[in-house]
């Protein structure tokens, strides 16, 4: 993981991007302090974000049947007693 200024990394965010795309880390120091972390995405999140964005907007057109459930809690869930 490196460090940078915030200045350095306004005057050079191509290659810091290029970096990162590589797989390293990157802190953003102001006035010496860490701001920020300049990071790879995490495929597996980023899968699972499109997934949802996509059920979500499938499930959003989809009509409401108004049928009656066939079912109930209990009956997915059984009698605790």
């Amino acid at each position: 993981m490196s460090t940078v200024s915030a200045t350095e990394a306004n005057r050079s965010f191509s290659r810091l991007l290029g970096q990162v795309s590589r797989g390293e880390t990157v802190t953003i120091l102001s006035r010496g302090r860490p701001v920020a972390v300049l990071s790879p995405v995490d495929v597996a999140t980023a899968r699972r974000e499109q997934a949802k964005v996509a059920l979500l907007e499938r499930l959003a057109g989809q009509r409401v049947s108004g049928e009656p459930r066939g079912w109930s809690r209990d009956d997915l869930y059984g009698d605790d007693t």
